[in-house]
């Protein structure tokens, strides 16, 4: 039979650390799935006007956002009350819209370059003479394939 020892100098065994790495690996890779990373930052307020008839967007991927509206508080003082373009991060000029458009069609797959969609984020409030330059600016771009963002009217 073997001998217990009743003197009770033992210690507290070490703590074992050895799956921690795989532990905090686990919960990086998790974040890193369910994380999503905003792609702009709005500056420029946008309210989107209602429809009827409306169609989801099937390759996002494939899309470009152009955002039109009033600059937001912050930026109202530099740049006043007039309806603004902005184009990823920073407003532009109706000038500036085809250069933009194909840049972002240059940085596309050349399969998917001909299915490349300008989606339009229109405030509800801008008058129809930015949208018609903007509209004249993709037409000289060849970006003919042109959405609409809106949300769905409540009857």
């Amino acid at each position: 039979m073997g001998k217990f020892n009743k003197t009770g100098k033992r210690g507290m065994p070490a703590l074992n650390t050895s799956s921690l790495p795989d532990l905090i690996f686990t919960l990086l890779f998790f974040f890193m799935i369910v994380t999503t990373m905003r792609e702009v930052t709005l500056k420029v307020e946008f309210r989107a006007p209602a429809a009827t008839e409306l169609e989801k967007l099937e390759k996002k991927s494939l899309v470009t956002f152009i955002y039109v509206g009033k600059p937001t508080k912050e930026f109202r003082k530099q740049l006043g009350e007039e309806s603004r373009i902005q184009l990823n991060d920073a407003f532009a000029e109706v000038s500036e819209v085809q250069d933009y458009v194909i840049g972002e069609r240059a940085s596309m797959k050349e399969v998917d370059q001909p299915n490349m969609t300008v989606s339009l984020k229109i405030d509800q409030d801008t008058k129809m003479g930015i949208v018609t330059e903007i509209k004249e600016a993709l037409r000289r771009a060849y970006a003919l394939k042109i959405n609409y963002s809106s949300v769905e009217r409540k009857d």
